[in-house]
């Protein structure tokens, strides 16, 4: 796989798993619904999957060559993008009023 083919995976595997906890209402899109999740849940699940997408991300720079050390910049900078990654799902969950 390429480079750009590997970044352009990378970032549609965060735009998905960014939503996935707001979109869906199963605990982490397989387990069973006990009870309605809360925003905790929701936050907490977030968390979860932006640790699976960086293991993608490593996993596919590896597969490219050596695998560059990073520090707390790229980590704060790449939890802000998920976090920005993940706000249409927020708004649709939360922001979003139906009408019944």
């Amino acid at each position: 796989m390429s480079l750009n083919a590997s970044v352009w995976l990378v970032i549609l595997v965060a735009l998905l798993a960014a939503n996935l906890p707001f979109f869906n209402d199963r605990i982490l899109a397989v387990g069973p619904l006990r009870q309605p999740k809360t925003l905790w849940w929701r936050v907490l699940e977030l968390l979860v999957c932006y640790f699976v997408v960086g293991a993608v991300g490593l996993g596919l720079e590896h597969s490219v060559g050596q695998i560059y050390p990073q520090g707390w910049e790229f980590y704060a900078t790449t939890a802000a993008l998920f976090l920005t990654f993940a706000f249409p799902g927020f708004t649709w969950r939360y922001l979003f009023h139906r009408r019944h």
